[in-house]
């Protein structure tokens, strides 16, 4: 199965949720509920999942807008880095700009999160933007976010399994973050 349709299939899943969490959300979840911002910054490690990409490493601030209290607006911007071994070429570092949907489904702490954006290439040697998607799910107190997400760059280099260049990256990662309203 192609990269690409597993994050169609992620996202359906994650589309599906969210209608599904509907019902029970508008009962009165809304209700004397202080809409606001909220400010996390955050660090995340992760892996690559195509070569010659090893290790992914980023810092990011999100600023979040609570619709209520199950859904939150977000926007995230930060600096990436994608490392490769010494021998592999050159490690890629890059910008991302996302805005994003963000539901708790369970106790009001652990979430489901779809966002999308722009990821701006900062290397000298390579000068394309990149469309970015990431579903997550994590969990979060007051001021603790913890998140597992798959991020896809779908114009970022890669070599195919029969060691030609080809386009389109993935990473696994680990969000760890501290939050406070605004």
């Amino acid at each position: 199965m192609k990269t690409t349709e597993k994050i169609k299939i992620v996202m359906a899943l994650l589309v599906t949720a969210l209608f599904a969490n509907n019902t029970q959300a508008q009962e009165s979840s809304s209700q004397n509920y202080d809409q606001g911002f909220r400010l996390g910054l955050g660090v995340t490690g992760g892996y690559a999942v195509h070569d010659p990409y090893k290790l992914a490493l980023g810092a990011d601030a999100r600023l979040q807008y609570d619709l209520s209290k199950r859904y939150s607006l977000t926007l995230t911007t930060g600096y990436s880095r994608l490392f490769v071994s010494e021998a592999d070429g050159d490690d890629l570092g890059f910008v991302p700009a996302k805005v994003g949907f963000k539901a708790f489904v369970w106790n009001d702490q652990f979430y489901i999160m779809g966002e999308g954006g722009a990821a701006f290439v900062t290397d000298p040697h390579y000068h394309n933007t990149s469309l970015l998607l990431a579903p997550s799910i994590g969990y979060a107190t007051k001021y603790i976010d913890i998140s597992l997400r798959y991020e896809h760059y779908n114009n970022l280099p890669r070599w195919n399994n029969d060691g030609s260049l080809g386009k389109g990256v993935g990473q696994v990662g680990l969000r760890v973050a501290y939050g406070f309203d605004l």
